[in-house]
């Protein structure tokens, strides 16, 4: 990847993390708000609670910084910075939600916050993996990818694909043997649960919209889960595409 590259991504990769120490501070001014209103009364009960209740809001803030700092230091560097996992766990679990309420208060669309929250999912996890073996991946693509018009359906077989170049079927289902990766077409995140379940892999490599793509790093977790977003030019759910090369690129750095 170009110098130029790597600051696109990490500029996008920043939003995110920018929005997440506006949450951190945020939850630290209700923590202050609280301890002050609480104070009197604190102190009423025994002189010791105040400042028992001092310390406990100073780790806090202390814990909400580091945690912020090091997700920075793993953004630059790409590398596993200590307790990167947990990290990851926190942001999807607890700060996302309140992260895309100040982004909408912020004026900030929920897509791009969400593009944001997928490129640096996809730092931590890659960050974080060794080579996998091609059998222990799972690549979920969305029926969507292929043309409406097509009269064979590889929903659960994408070997049935004729090679008509008309859609990205066709060069996904070349990733397929080229790595010898299982590959599911899937309609759904019902049926992505099926096949997870069935499967069991150590990894996933998904693609989809914004709004699939998050939910599906947060219904997975702590399965890492690489996102890759589809494009629709036709609007959502209808003869999308997607840029098989950046999957061709994800699978050449994580498959041993």
């Amino acid at each position: 990847m170009s110098h130029a590259g790597s600051r696109k991504g990490f500029a996008g990769k920043s939003l995110f993390v920018a929005l997440m120490a506006a949450a951190c501070l945020l939850i630290t001014g209700v923590l202050v708000f609280l301890w002050w209103v609480q104070g009197a009364g604190l102190s009423a009960l025994h002189p010791v609670l105040p400042v028992i209740t001092s310390y406990f809001l100073g780790f806090l803030i202390l814990v909400m910084a580091a945690g912020t700092s090091l997700l920075l230091v793993t953004t630059l560097l790409g590398k596993d910075i200590l307790v990167t996992r947990l990290l990851r766990g926190l942001a999807i679990r607890l700060l996302l939600p309140l992260i895309e309420f100040i982004g909408r208060i912020a004026g900030i669309h929920r897509d791009r916050i969400r593009q944001s929250f997928i490129s640096m999912n996809n730092s931590l996890v890659i960050s974080q993996l060794p080579r996998i073996k091609a059998d222990r991946v799972l690549i979920l693509l969305p029926h969507c990818l292929q043309l409406a018009d097509c009269d064979i359906k590889v929903t659960g077989d994408i070997g049935k694909c004729a090679r008509c170049n008309r859609c990205d079927i066709s060069g996904l289902a070349g990733l397929a043997e080229k790595y010898r990766i299982h590959i599911s077409v899937v309609t759904g995140g019902t049926l992505a649960r099926k096949i997870i379940m069935e499967k069991r892999p150590k990894l996933v490599v998904a693609v989809a919209c914004e709004g699939d793509l998050t939910s599906g790093i947060r219904d997975c977790y702590p399965l890492p889960v690489l996102g890759i977003l589809n494009e629709r030019p036709f609007g959502p759910c209808f003869n999308t595409s997607v840029d098989t090369a950046k999957i061709d690129e994800a699978l050449r750095a994580i498959v041993g």
